[in-house]
């Protein structure tokens, strides 16, 4: 049986919580949560118990998560799951996580897909292009550092509004809660200063929509993805937490794979 642990214990970890418990993933079970915040009967107080009881520990619960507990995690030995991925656009806690030695490191894939293809045409040759365009419920994208005709568009305006343009490092640090599916794609493609991402804010929205463009001499492609916004966080796609179980399945039955 697969051990699982789990940081965090919000909109996302919450749902890999409750499927784990209900056999989500054969093989695997829930068998301690660190969240200083949330109660849940497997709680335990500090991440060496977590990872007494571990074989794998999932991060759910922001970059700040990952940049105090995941190089730890894996020095243990234990097997870490990155949600957080937009954490790795630090370049220290990127170099730190990947030369720590121990438990293996798996990047969840979240809200969107389509790495496969994208890294046989890096295969075959540059890719010249890579953006990303996500547009999310308006209120969702609203931040304190924004101007104030800016929030007032968000908060009232009847039309999309562009929030960002620009690189996806940049978009990593502005939008921390947003912006892993930035994150994923600057890994699998042409980094996190080659990719360029644009925020939306749409009054209409209802659903989170990523629009994935890319261009090489292997082809021209676009992948577009709509996912249901989380219940709790409508800035996180709700399909997030089952890309989370997706990954455990993976891990818990290695040889069922597509490559």
């Amino acid at each position: 049986m697969l051990r699982v642990g789990l940081i965090g214990c919000g909109a996302i970890g919450s749902v890999v919580a409750r499927e784990l418990a209900q056999g989500a993933v054969e093989g695997a079970e829930l068998t301690a949560v660190f969240d200083l915040v949330v109660d849940h009967p497997l709680r335990v107080d500090d991440l060496g118990s977590l990872l007494s009881r571990s074989d794998v520990v999932v991060e759910a619960a922001g970059h700040g998560a990952l940049r105090e507990h995941g190089v730890a995690v894996r020095e243990s030995g234990i097997d870490l799951v990155v949600v957080s991925i937009g954490a790795l656009a630090d370049e220290d806690l990127a170099a730190e996580l990947k030369k720590a030695e121990g438990g293996r490191l798996f990047l969840c894939t979240g809200a969107i897909g389509g790495f496969d293809i994208l890294r046989a045409a890096m295969l075959f040759g540059p890719l010249d292009e890579v953006a990303i365009t996500s547009t999310k419920p308006a209120a969702a994208l609203s931040r304190p550092w924004m101007d104030e005709t800016v929030l007032d568009a968000l908060a009232s305006g009847s039309e999309p509004i562009t929030v960002f343009d620009g690189p996806a490092r940049q978009a990593c640090a502005l939008f921390p809660e947003s912006a892993n599916v930035t994150a994923t794609l600057s890994l699998a493609t042409v980094g996190f200063d080659g990719v360029r991402v644009q925020m939306v804010g749409d009054p209409a929205a209802t659903r989170v929509r990523h629009v994935v463009t890319a261009s090489g001499v292997a082809g021209t492609y676009e992948l577009s993805f709509e996912n249901a916004a989380s219940p709790d966080n409508p800035r996180t796609s709700a399909v997030t937490a089952y890309s989370v179980l997706r990954a455990l399945t993976d891990i818990r039955r290695p040889s069922v794979s597509f490559l």
